[in-house]
């Protein structure tokens, strides 16, 4: 992942609605949820949730599959990752011990 990229996906985690919905795209994994529900879930208008998925899914974070009429969205886990790698990759200006506690906690999850 570049700066670029990484900006991209920090941007779009940055704004309220998209943070709770990639939040809650996570907690389904890895079957996901269908827009509606998302919607419901989080007391969002349609179409403004769309826009919100389409910025998500634009910067690595988000991915859809359409299924007959319902298009399910889920969290990409992958693009998640390469952001989590890029923050931590130089951890602790070179004495990965120091991010023990850090790795730690990701561990648990």
């Amino acid at each position: 992942m570049d700066l670029g990229d990484a900006l991209n996906g920090l941007a779009a985690l940055s704004q309220q609605t998209r943070l709770e919905t990639f939040r809650l795209l996570v907690r389904h994994e890895p079957v996901g949820l269908p827009a509606g529900e998302i919607a419901r879930q989080l007391d969002v208008p349609a179409n403004t949730l769309s826009t919100h998925i389409a910025i998500l899914a634009r910067a690595g974070l988000a991915t859809s599959e359409r299924h007959s009429r319902v298009i399910q969205y889920r969290a990409d886990l992958n693009g998640l990752r390469a952001l989590m790698l890029f923050l931590v990759k130089d951890c602790c200006g070179g004495n990965p011990e120091l991010c023990g506690p850090l790795l730690t906690e990701l561990a648990c999850c």
